[in-house]
């Protein structure tokens, strides 16, 4: 079976078509090669996890009139052209949403291949409520979502997939625990947060929780991880207390996010798809902060998803200070009993299967 997986862009788009693309080679046999952009992360993250890819210009989808808006379709086309080759090998194509996936889709349509779209978000994308119509299935991570694509849309509740080392925390989370404490500087018997923006940071975020922290620097029994971006902590490292009994470490970014979601008690964070799904997966309760531009407002549907469950506290971005959060934060750390509950229904929430079912999918779609 011959299988191409179109996307990338941000880590948590890539993250997830890296883990379905290991389980199509492992338990399914199949060839797997990569269509995405030499700009996206995907360009350094494919390679490295040992599978083809090809480099194609894609660009966002443009609503206003502009140079930009009437040249996309040039480029469209272009790229289309320089996938087909690719695509007419292949059994089928997966397209992981956004625009970065949509000359390959294109280009399975034009070549009669089938097509299995991903959507990762509560909301549809653009990209995949258009090529939904022509999709052979569309796989959801959240099934309120199938409700926004078109009618007669053959839809598959999947769930996100998550690498295999982030679902290895809920077997292994006191090994990875300690691997975490002994690595990053943490302390047994402290609770733990762990606050995150994503793999590029938040501003706004981080600043929220240096405020905070400020309020909290008295508490003996807190300790904090804040995963900064690369280009906030300078910033982030000046806004810090300096003195108090509350432990902080400050990293740019940590390649093994399952050191910290298994350290934590508790994380503070954006609420993108990806994010979402691995906290979910690992059991841990979550103050989430829905990224208020993200389009669609699909965030905060994502957030809000996790809340009605029982497994997350939303705040707003118009509404996050240091103050609340403090409050937030101080509420759910002496609230032993819900904070267990929260990490239950996280638990209960959470597709950890979400790679094989969607590969199962996938593999249907070549079967015909």
């Amino acid at each position: 079976m011959r299988v191409v997986i179109a996307g990338g862009g941000t880590a948590g788009h890539v993250f997830p078509a890296l883990a379905l693309a290991k389980e199509l080679t492992e338990r399914h046999g199949a060839d797997v090669a990569f269509v995405g952009t030499a700009a996206g992360l995907e360009a350094r993250l494919v390679p490295a996890a040992g599978f083809p890819f090809t480099a194609v210009e894609a660009r966002p989808f443009v609503r206003k009139v502009s140079l930009r808006a009437v040249t996309a379709p040039l480029w469209a086309l272009r790229s289309v052209s320089r996938c087909r080759p690719l695509v007419a090998r292949a059994d089928v194509v997966v397209g992981m949403g956004g625009y970065v996936s949509v000359p390959a889709s294109l280009a399975a349509i034009r070549s009669r291949r089938p097509l299995v779209l991903h959507e990762q978000n509560a909301v549809p994308g653009l990209a995949n409520r258009t090529l939904s119509r022509v999709a052979r299935t569309v796989a959801l991570s959240f099934g309120e979502t199938a409700r926004l694509l078109p009618r007669r849309t053959d839809t598959e509740v999947t769930g996100n997939p998550v690498r295999e080392e982030i679902v290895a925390v809920r077997s292994d989370r006191a090994a990875f625990a300690e691997e975490a404490r002994s690595t990053l500087g943490l302390e047994a018997g402290r609770a733990t947060v762990v606050a995150f923006g994503g793999s590029q940071g938040a501003l706004h975020l981080n600043r929220a929780v240096a405020g905070s922290l400020g309020l909290l620097r008295d508490r003996r029994d807190l300790q904090v991880l804040l995963l900064t971006g690369p280009a906030h902590l300078q910033e982030a490292e000046r806004r810090l207390p300096q003195e108090g009994a509350l432990l902080v470490r400050a990293l740019p970014f940590l390649d093994r996010m399952e050191l910290a979601y298994a350290v934590a008690d508790l994380v503070v964070s954006r609420a993108g798809a990806t994010t979402v799904a691995e906290v979910a997966v690992c059991g841990v309760p979550s103050i989430l902060v829905p990224y208020p531009y993200a389009t669609g407002r699909h965030q905060e549907a994502n957030a809000r998803s996790l809340q009605r469950a029982g497994a997350a506290m939303v705040v707003m971005d118009d509404a996050l200070t240091g103050e609340v959060l403090a409050s937030r934060v101080a509420e759910l750390l002496d609230d032993r009993a819900r904070l267990g509950a929260m990490a239950e229904r996280a638990t209960a929430w959470a597709r950890p299967d979400a790679a094989q079912a969607l590969a199962k999918v996938v593999a249907e779609a070549a079967e015909g």
